[in-house]
């Protein structure tokens, strides 16, 4: 054996080698990735009174990971766009778990003022205030007479109504929430009228939540405006791509075409932020 086929048979043998070991360990690690991000979301899911398998989250997830490079690929036929189909399966359920728990704090906090409201009411017609906090539980609607029946049972549990408020506080991370917590809590401790204020609490953030949106209906079109100015780009690049594909194919063949590309993604991306934080007004 001459020093030539050595080499080659040692070079041979070494990439057998490191394609053995990516396919153990990566193996591996990806089986204990999709296992931490659905454990993680499980327990997100079930913060939020979804309940589901560690199992059936796994196979949504790679049913994303699978479907969408393929789509990809069918639809553009380009291995830049698979990889960021690839990257977008990633995080694509951290983004919807993400998405579902923004809608319930925003429903949760829709329903507060109400809800306060009810206790009051109660409180008014003489009950008591785990019989008034019961009201709302039975007679409210999800999500927020989940998290107060969940209070209720720590409460009969033998957990103090104080730690319990901390504990709601903590799965619901809300201001007007927190500004709920400590007036009760308050109102416990020095014997103040709690029905009065948690009136004057329900009347403030109604009142704030009616500001939120005025300045929401008076943003839209700005926020509007940079979502068209976001997807234009992306929509042009792809217009062009079926009308002129052998001028566009260089965007997506040589590397100066992919630094384009880069470039164009950084400032869409830098362009958008800016404009969501001109137009995001906090009250």
């Amino acid at each position: 054996m001459n020093e030539r086929t050595f080499i080659i048979a040692a070079i041979f043998f070494a990439m057998l080698a490191l394609a053995w070991l990516a396919l153990h360990f990566g193996s591996r690690w990806f089986r204990t990735r999709q296992a931490e991000v659905a454990i993680s979301a499980r327990a997100d899911l079930e913060s939020m009174f979804i309940f589901t398998d560690e199992r059936r989250i796994m196979v949504i997830n790679l049913s994303v990971l699978i479907v969408l490079p393929l789509a990809a690929w069918v639809v553009s036929g380009n291995l830049v766009f698979v990889l960021m189909s690839v990257a977008l399966a990633f995080v694509a359920p951290r983004l919807v778990v993400a998405h579902i728990a923004r809608r319930r704090l925003r429903q949760f906090e829709q329903q507060l003022p109400d809800a306060l409201m009810m206790i009051t009411g109660a409180l008014r017609a003489g009950a008591s205030l785990p019989l008034a906090l019961d009201s709302v539980a039975s007679e409210g609607k999800p999500p927020i007479s989940q998290e107060f029946a969940l209070l209720l049972r720590e409460m009969r549990l033998g957990v103090d109504f104080a730690v319990a408020l901390e504990s709601m506080e903590k799965r619901v991370p809300l201001e007007d929430l927190a500004l709920v917590t400590a007036g009760m809590a308050l109102s416990r401790e020095v014997g103040a009228n709690l029905a009065a204020t948690l009136e004057s609490i329900a009347r403030t953030i109604r009142a704030k939540l009616q500001m939120e949106g005025k300045i929401r209906s008076l943003t839209a079109q700005g926020k509007m405006q940079g979502l068209v100015m976001a997807g234009l780009p992306v929509m042009l690049v792809a217009v062009l791509n079926v009308m002129e594909p052998e001028a566009m194919a260089p965007l997506f063949n040589a590397w100066y075409g992919w630094v384009t590309l880069g470039v164009m993604v950084v400032t869409i991306l830098v362009g958008y932020h800016f404009i969501r934080r001109i137009t995001t007004i906090d009250v």
